[in-house]
């Protein structure tokens, strides 16, 4: 059966050249007679490759050196936790005789992923929880999320919260900041606390390497899972500012919870991520991807090309919309580069549409299951000519 274009949401879209170097990695990785899946993380052939893996991504997202790049497991949901964890614990030995209630951790909802991460921190407790903005409350039915919040509707908490949490692009909602700092659709860096090493936490798990990070100095944590742009699931990307490694045990003394070892930035650090054992696949297959993408130009390409991709589909939406037969999801100026979300109009229809493209070799673009609808992911191996084929599809369906 010959390969499909696979719009999925994640596990997502490899580049075809990727799967096939891989192919060859898991009979015999970097010539030593062991495939990948096989050779052990310690070995000097792979722990030199993870090096590269870090290189790779520090080089072409400019992470300074006051940042450290950490390579572990447990997808952006586990982070959910660690930053809190970890955050908690830095802000427990920074002001140890505040009781809990006065660590505010401030977070911003812009969508599922947003909520979920919310959740997971009022679940934990050991601070108290700030909504600094829920973008539902300004959409028109009061329970969507459908855009970027305006910066007039921020309230963060103050000078010295334990952290502060964003969504950068909502992968289910198919909103993002724009990367336009002049635009109402940018993240609001101006509205931060001043002269604090600010404990800002960016959830990157699907943009990660689609276009270059604003300001990311400013950030205390970056996390990303590798299965939207990166390689498969298994692998989560971290970069933390080195002020917020930190002694969990220390914090512990002192009332902070217990963070578990391998949740812990600082043993992640200290041990160079080989506390346990990686995903060694996964990173072999993202150190791959990562290699390409330096040839290609980083990304800066990836924001280019990653831009013409989402203006041929919205468009196309937007045509469809004018002919009563597709319905856009999300406010304009706040849709997702990388994942375009819309409605198809009437009773059968939006079946009809998936049927037709599953039809026609295009696959994954069933919106999900809490939302419904469509919804086309345009990660970083989805080219430009797919993406064409896709935008006929849809000028064709509309046309009927």
């Amino acid at each position: 059966m010959s390969r499909v274009i696979n719009f999925g949401a994640g596990p997502s879209a490899l580049p075809e050249s990727v799967l096939e170097e891989a192919a060859k990695g898991l009979l015999n990785f970097n010539g030593t007679g062991i495939g990948i899946a096989e050779i052990s993380h310690r070995s000097k052939e792979f722990t030199a490759f993870m090096a590269e893996v870090e290189g790779l991504i520090r080089s072409q997202l400019d992470v300074p050196e006051t940042h450290s790049i950490l390579l572990t497991q447990g997808g952006g949901s586990a982070q959910f936790s660690a930053v809190v964890l970890n955050l908690l614990a830095r802000h427990r030995l920074l002001y140890p005789d505040l009781p809990d209630e006065e660590r505010p951790l401030d977070y911003v909802v812009t969508g599922s992923f947003s909520k979920k991460a919310v959740d997971e921190a009022r679940r934990l407790g050991g601070g108290r929880v700030n909504v600094v903005v829920d973008s539902r409350a300004s959409s028109e039915d009061g329970n969507s999320f459908d855009s970027i919040p305006a910066h007039d509707a921020y309230a963060f908490s103050g000078p010295d919260p334990a952290l502060i949490y964003y969504c950068e692009n909502e992968t289910i909602n198919g909103v993002q900041y724009s990367n336009d700092a002049s635009s109402p659709a940018s993240f609001p860096f101006h509205l931060l606390p001043k002269n604090t090493l600010v404990p800002l936490v960016g959830d990157y798990s699907s943009s990660f390497m689609s276009r270059p990070i604003p300001r990311l100095a400013d950030h205390a944590v970056i996390f990303a899972g590798a299965q939207k742009n990166i390689g498969p699931a298994g692998l989560t990307i971290l970069i933390v500012r080195k002020d917020c490694l930190v002694d969990v045990d220390a914090a512990a003394k002192l009332g902070a919870a217990s963070v578990p070892l391998t949740m812990a930035y600082k043993t992640l650090a200290d041990n160079s991520s080989l506390y346990n054992t990686p995903a060694v696949l996964p990173l072999y297959i993202s150190g791959l991807v990562l290699r390409r993408s330096q040839e290609l130009g980083g990304v800066n390409y990836y924001e280019e090309v990653n831009k013409r991709k989402a203006d041929k589909v919205y468009s196309a939406v937007k045509e469809g919309e004018a002919k009563g037969v597709f319905r856009l999801k999300v406010k304009e100026g706040s849709g997702s580069l990388m994942s375009v979300v819309f409605d198809v109009v009437g009773e059968g229809a939006e079946a009809k549409f998936v049927s037709g493209a599953e039809a026609a070799g295009m696959k994954g673009i069933k919106g999900h299951r809490s939302v419904g609808g469509i919804r086309v992911s345009l990660y970083n191996a989805i080219t430009e000519e797919q993406t064409d084929v896709l935008v006929a599809y849809m000028k064709d369906f509309f046309a009927q």
